[in-house]
């Protein structure tokens, strides 16, 4: 007599090459899964992160799984799947960008001063007003860091401990999405950036680039949170009007 099987409990068999291969009830869970994440990312505007995946998608779904298919699905397709820090977005196949050129809007370049004081927010980051122009050695305009800001590759994320408690800089998802960046810590480095002819061959030997951090959106020890005050202040809040 033979013994009945629960297939319930095995989501996996072995395929003949020995690797564990999903079972057909859990391949079409899945392929159910996938389809509706690349509904839900498609319709979005913006980026999608895993958390608003998992909230919007049935539960119990594995949803970095889905991910990671959608994801190997659309790599050799003309649009791809990209991630952006924590999120997910469709984006034109980098080797056809090229055939967007006739239909893209000419923005405004940045300045010099706007891509210097960029870069040492990207690698300084948190850093401060003073700290940017301690590191370029010239005064930075206020006008410099709006316009930073309006671009919303920067934004102000805390006030430092120190006395004063100057605003804090740092990036955006929007920053990494345009430099299709999946994280702050994929910008190049030294080796990368003088082989692009960015840095002199000829750099002091003990010259060095800071590591970005893990997790550019956690606050450091030495910085408070921006409050509803700091927010009014630096314009971020609309004030709240009290009724007589």
């Amino acid at each position: 007599m033979s013994e009945s099987v629960n297939a319930s409990v095995i989501p996996f068999v072995i395929g003949d090459d020995g690797e564990a291969v999903r079972n057909p009830a859990e391949r079409l869970h899945l392929a159910e899964a996938v389809r509706m994440a690349e509904a839900i990312v498609f319709a979005s505007a913006e980026p999608v992160s895993e958390k608003q995946l998992a909230q919007r998608l049935p539960e119990g779904v594995d949803v970095p799984a889905a991910m990671a298919e959608l994801h190997r699905i659309y790599e050799r397709r003309g649009v791809n799947l990209v991630r952006v820090g924590d999120a997910w977005a469709f984006r034109t196949a980098g080797d056809l960008a090229f055939l967007m050129s006739r239909d893209a809007v000419q923005q405004r370049k940045l300045s010099r001063a706007a891509l210097e004081v960029l870069a040492i927010i990207a690698y300084h980051q948190p850093v401060t007003r003073a700290e940017i122009e301690d590191i370029r050695g010239v005064e930075t305009s206020k006008g410099t860091l709006d316009t930073l800001l309006e671009t919303e590759w920067v934004r102000m994320r805390g006030r430092r401990k120190t006395p004063g408690r100057p605003v804090t800089y740092g990036t955006t998802e929007k920053f990494l999405d345009h430099f299709a960046l999946e994280e702050i810590r994929d910008l190049p480095g030294i080796e990368e950036l003088k082989g692009a002819g960015l840095l002199s061959a000829r750099m002091p030997s003990n010259f060095s680039i800071p590591l970005p951090p893990a997790d550019p959106d956690e606050l450091t020890e030495d910085e408070d949170p921006l409050t509803d005050i700091d927010l009014e202040e630096l314009g971020l809040l609309t004030p709240k009007v009290t009724e007589e």
